[in-house]
């Protein structure tokens, strides 16, 4: 079972480029830099790299911040679905995921695959790429994250 672009725009209601409820995502992937066969790419961190180099490594939509621009050399049917909460956004998503594997019965050998790290990070963190134990981290990143906004004001 894939992730579909019917699936996100449950999630995410502003959104542009085209707009095919049938389309299916094979990867989600926070980093650039990893190939991403028919991929979403999610810039969670500064260092995900930028949005073109996703393209050429198969993203095929991404999840954008509503607060920054879009870069202009992106193709105007290119899917882009917009959050205030890239995090939060992507934990949504993992949940939504989560829940359709679980309601189906049967096994899926076909799957959305989460990318979350680049071989360097990767050979350096043992991280586990397990959607509960992701969904976790991102809440503790999250909560890190208001914690500094909060402090810095």
């Amino acid at each position: 079972m894939f992730l579909t672009y019917g699936d996100l725009a449950k999630l995410f209601p502003k959104r542009r480029g085209i707009r095919n409820h049938e389309l299916s995502f094979h990867t989600v992937a926070t980093f650039s830099t990893i190939s991403q066969p028919k991929g979403i790419f999610i810039p969670i961190e500064e260092n995900s790299g930028q949005l073109n180099e996703a393209i050429g490594n198969g993203a095929i939509a991404a999840l954008w911040d509503e607060e920054m621009e879009v870069p202009k050399y992106v193709p105007n049917h290119f899917p882009i679905f917009y959050t205030n909460d890239l995090l939060k956004g992507l934990k949504d998503m993992m949940e939504l995921y989560t829940e359709n594997i679980n309601q189906t019965d049967q096994v899926q050998k076909d799957r959305t695959d989460f990318l979350f790290l680049d071989e360097r990070r990767l050979k350096e963190n043992k991280l586990t790429y397990d959607i509960a134990v992701m969904a976790e981290k991102l809440l503790t990143m999250r909560a890190q994250l208001q914690q500094g906004k909060e402090g810095a004001e």
